[in-house]
């Protein structure tokens, strides 16, 4: 069963929580239980396929869902039609105890993949069990990679309608272009005169409004959501974390139970949640290390124990990490409180009001024994790829520098060399100006359009352009609306023409 973070809900099912997509009162669910892997059944997974892995883990946390069901969503998702790497998410080993994830082999380049190419499939699944019959509108606030992600995973999916909404000029002209040539019948692309958060709160609220709840279900719709303040979608991010485990037993890289890191670039904090689940249920890791760039709102907050988002707000060459409201802390404190709904729900209340709260000190202390936070800079970001790039013979975007930095940084004060695996989270093509310009300086790039630097990345990389990406300058642009942050209700009421 699934709870809310602020105790104001019932307890529901798995597909009751996936198809609500969060607490309709305010608030997430969480599982009330967490299951245990014990070291026996991790040995039975060693040298298993991906599917494999997610085909053990799955179930444990979706109860009233058959084998047989789970089994159909994970050949649906995680096949080679999907992801054009036989592994889904190899390892790619830069030094002896640095690894990184490949997250980005997927269909939009980018890690929300592993878990978007599975969500619609439960989503699918948990409307027939809830006899559902009312049209799913799943509405999507991007930074970048959540949107293409989301309309690749349920475009053109029978009985769900998609609308996606991203900041005007706050992603990348290749991100961009993803979204809005995106075909299907069911998709709907909606640029926003504001940043990230503009679109998450405007989505938030309206997740929140009963009375357009009513007068969308009178329509005929019921609203979900596809980013990861759904639970469906942060399930399926637990597995690459077993997955990175078990390679590094099954290439001989670790012993049984010797402790792991994992550096995760992150903005919203649900891809490192996913990776603390993974650690609550059994794997064995020592520090998760939070890498965040300029806009730093987790990094402050983990090293003062005060959550301000009361800060300018910065747009970087890290764009999918340009987010000062950050949804899935709001698990995480959840969680390391204790299940202490009522101090959850004071400090997301102030969080909304006043824009900041504080927790005390001991439980500061106690997230620090957990999480290991730190930041990047723009131009860090940008020497980070340039000295892996000539250094290692390894290219890798922006994001995935801002972890490399921020574990170097980390490994150099605490003198921990443990093994560590650092997830890769885009492909280096989906942020190609900024990678270029870091290998071949500023002035190379100027003046040049992001689809020549995306060839140009390629011969000097000497990697074949990601298939996502390529071609895009010749399909035809579907998406043109633009709206101010006021005004993205209704878009939402022009779309579904109620």
């Amino acid at each position: 069963m699934y709870i809310s973070t602020r105790g104001n809900y019932e307890a529901v099912s798995a597909a009751e929580a996936i198809l609500l997509g969060m607490v309709p009162a305010g608030g997430l669910f969480v599982p009330q239980d967490l299951p245990s892997i014990t070291k026996d059944q991790l040995k039975e997974l060693v040298g298993k396929a991906y599917q494999q892995v997610a085909r053990f883990l799955l179930p444990l946390f979706l109860e009233g869902f058959t084998q047989e069901e789970i089994d159909f969503c994970i050949e649906k998702a995680y096949n080679h039609k999907n992801f054009y790497h036989p592994q889904l998410a190899p390892l790619h080993k830069m030094e002896d105890n640095i690894f990184f994830l490949e997250l980005w082999h997927g269909p939009t380049a980018a890690f929300k993949d592993m878990a978007l190419q599975i969500i619609p499939y439960f989503l699918s699944l948990a409307k027939k069990k809830a006899g559902e019959e009312k049209e799913t509108v799943i509405l999507v606030a991007t930074s970048g990679d959540t949107g293409k992600a989301a309309l690749e995973g349920f475009k053109d999916v029978q009985g769900i309608k998609i609308v996606v909404f991203y900041p005007y000029q706050g992603v990348s002209q290749i991100q961009e272009l993803q979204m809005v040539t995106t075909d299907g019948s069911n998709t709907f692309v909606v640029a926003v005169e504001g940043n990230f958060d503009d679109c998450q709160n405007a989505v938030k609220t309206i997740f929140k409004d009963a009375n357009f709840k009513s007068k969308l279900q009178e329509a005929g719709f019921k609203l979900s959501s596809a980013n990861s303040i759904n639970w469906g979608r942060l399930l399926p991010q637990i597995v690459y974390y077993f997955w990175a485990y078990l390679r590094l037993i099954a290439e001989g890289e670790i012993s049984w139970g010797e402790e792991i890191n994992f550096v995760v670039p992150t903005g919203n904090f649900g891809n490192i949640l996913a990776a603390w689940y993974a650690s609550s249920m059994g794997l064995p890791v020592y520090k998760l290390i939070c890498a965040s760039n300029e806009n730093k709102v987790l990094t402050d907050f983990f090293n003062t124990g005060k959550y301000d988002r009361n800060r300018p707000f910065k747009q970087t060459n890290s764009p999918s990490m340009d987010i000062l409201i950050s949804s899935n802390l709001e698990r995480f404190l959840f969680e390391v409180s204790g299940h202490d709904a009522g101090r959850v729900g004071e400090w997301m209340e102030k969080l909304q009001q006043t824009g900041c709260f504080s927790v005390d000190p001991l439980l500061k202390e106690k997230m620090l024994g957990i999480i290991a936070p730190g930041f990047a800079t723009e131009e860090d970001t940008l020497q980070t790829i340039k000295d892996t790039y000539f250094e290692k013979g390894y290219t890798i975007d922006t994001h995935t520098a801002v972890g490399l930095k921020v574990y170097r940084e980390y490994s150099s004060m605490t003198g921990d060399k443990r093994k560590t695996v650092i997830a890769a989270t885009a492909s280096p093509f989906k942020f190609a100006s900024s990678v270029l310009e870091a290998i071949k300086g500023g002035d190379f790039i100027r003046g040049k359009n992001e689809l020549l630097i995306l060839k140009e990345l390629s011969e000097i990389s000497k990697m074949p352009v990601h298939p996502a990406l390529r071609d895009l300058e010749q399909k035809k642009v579907r998406h043109r609306t633009l709206c101010k942050r006021e005004e993205i209700r209704e878009q939402v009421e022009h779309i579904l023409q109620l």
